[in-house]
């Protein structure tokens, strides 16, 4: 070999180091993108094109649920595939046998290489072609980089190196992605069950409550669920509006956006403009930020406001305007913002007579109106306390980690209760017994020592309970010698008259049944 020659080697050997180097910075520079994966692996042979002489370039990467190879990204093809894609098992055709081998394969002429199958009408025959795996790390791989060079050359191995440097690099952002892929279908699997969760427990199989009050809410519930109109929720504190609200929200089209809730009596006007319609910064002091308010936070789903009936009138014009146009301004702004947001409210005042006074805007009034919504209070539905008691004392259960049950005998004085505070005032009794109940049986003594008796104006007096008959048959014995504390005025003696026993006897049985006793 002539100087000359060895110079042109040397020459063409630096040639292809330049193009190699050049052609790997550009790669580097396209995987260092947050992009999807088909558009970089895209981007990546569109590189190995026009600067690295290796053309019709083509990633297949391993399907995890068959194991098959799936044609990713195709040079020329900016877009990811449609429709089936091809596909090549472990062993089949040259890009299958690369992946089942591990290692690379470099065809000095395609047409001489029998197991060929020309899938993807791609290949020029007459070229080489070079295969080489992408590892997913200890000896796994997760697919197949292959290209062509433009001519049959001494430098083929070279080339082949230099693929194998580029699939390492691939390698990378494909495991990368899908890293993120299972993050992303764990957390849409969370998403999804805690929505399912959420519906579980705002669906109308878990609503409590078999009278004809509230079985007449329930199939209203069902039927204003289905449609996009506002709802007033009406009735006393404590009878649950908010639930009701919750369940119209879960059980509609809009499940899947936001539910934003607003107590509109605990704030004044203009900071409950600013919670509605949002600020700007700069707006007022304290406006340090732009603020989105409840009405943009809820966009596409429902904004449920709590005591609407406690709005000054001065404000219940701006609030018409939003819920009537679904337009609005944020404080210190004059761009207009078009909101999609179905609004529920609910108040435990008479609008009727507020609209009468004046304290209430009669056009407000009527396009909350549209569809009310009557909750009924608990003394007017008593039959369903026992089912609500045993929801409620299940639900406490749960919050503190134990089974909890409740007798007979403290369901009966619950239903002898006025209730005024309602269904959350049961709930509080019934959790102050929970935490006084060692053994987790909430009992009519344990009930009685939360204070009950001592509260409800308007109720039936508890402490002089209508007499039970102590030998019915529905009593056990620690209901019995309760009942006969009771009517005894909690004297053990003449309770152990009553039920002839001695004193003694009555004693025993009072510790051994674990009867709280109390003092009058």
């Amino acid at each position: 070999m002539t100087a000359t020659g060895t110079q042109n080697v040397v020459m063409d050997r630096s040639d292809l180091l330049e193009i190699e180097l050049g052609t790997l910075f550009r790669v580097s520079q396209v995987l260092s993108r947050p992009c999807p994966l088909w558009e970089t692996l895209d981007q990546v042979l569109r590189v190995l094109h026009e600067y690295g002489e290796l053309h019709r370039g083509v990633v297949s990467l391993v399907d995890p649920d068959s194991g098959a190879l799936l044609v990713s990204a195709i040079h020329d093809q900016p877009k990811p595939p449609t429709g089936e894609p091809v596909r090549y098992l472990p062993g089949e055709g040259v890009l299958g046998m690369v992946l089942e081998r591990g290692e690379r394969l470099v065809l000095p002429r395609l047409a001489d290489e029998p197991r060929f199958l020309d899938r993807l009408r791609l290949y020029d025959r007459e070229l080489p072609l070079i295969g080489v795996p992408i590892r997913a790390g200890s000896g796994q791989y997760s697919g197949v980089l292959a290209a062509q060079p433009p001519r049959r050359d001494e430098w083929l191995p070279e080339r082949a190196r230099f693929l194998e440097m580029v699939a390492n690099l691939i390698a990378r952002s494909v495991r990368a992605a899908q890293a993120m892929e299972r993050e992303r279908g764990a957390l849409t699997a969370e998403r999804d069950s805690l929505r399912r969760t959420v519906r579980g427990q705002h669906g109308f199989d878990s609503m409590v409550g078999h009278s004809q009050p509230m079985q007449q809410v329930f199939e209203q519930v069902r039927q204003v669920a289905k449609w996009n109109t506002t709802v007033l929720v009406r009735g006393e504190s404590g009878t649950g509006k908010e639930l009701i609200a919750c369940a119209i929200h879960y059980n509609s089209p809009r499940a899947s956006g936001p539910l934003v809730k607003l107590n509109c009596a605990a704030l004044p006007d203009n900071l409950l403009e600013s919670e509605l319609f949002g600020h700007e910064k700069g707006a007022f002091t304290g406006a340090v930020n732009q603020r989105k308010g409840r009405f943009e936070q809820a966009h596409g789903g429902t904004l449920f406001l709590d005591e609407i009936g406690d709005i000054s009138p001065a404000f219940q014009a701006k609030l018409l305007r939003v819920i009537q146009e679904g337009e609005m301004e944020r404080v210190g702004s004059s761009q207009t913002l078009r909101v999609d947001v179905r609004v529920i409210a609910a108040t435990n005042r008479d609008l009727e007579a507020a609209v009468d006074e004046s304290l209430f805007r009669e056009d407000l009034y009527y396009r909350l109106n549209v569809m009310p919504i009557f909750m009924p209070p608990l003394r007017e539905r008593q039959e369903d306390i026992p089912d609500l008691a045993r929801f409620l004392v299940e639900k406490i259960g749960k919050q503190q980690g134990r089974m909890l049950t409740i007798t007979d005998g403290a369901i009966r004085l619950l239903m002898r209760h006025h209730w005024p505070g309602n269904v959350r005032e049961m709930e509080n009794c019934l959790e102050r017994s929970a935490i006084m109940s060692a053994n987790g049986v909430i009992a009519q003594d344990v009930i009685e020592l939360s204070g009950l008796s001592l509260r409800g104006a308007g109720a039936a007096p508890i402490s002089a309970p209508p007499r039970i008959e102590l030998d019915a048959p529905d009593l056990d014995e620690r209901e019995r010698v309760i009942a006969a504390l009771e009517q005894a005025g909690w004297v053990q003696a003449k309770a152990a008259r009553l039920l002839g026993m001695t004193p003694r006897q009555i004693a025993y049985r009072i510790q051994i049944l674990d009867i709280k006793m109390r003092r009058l």
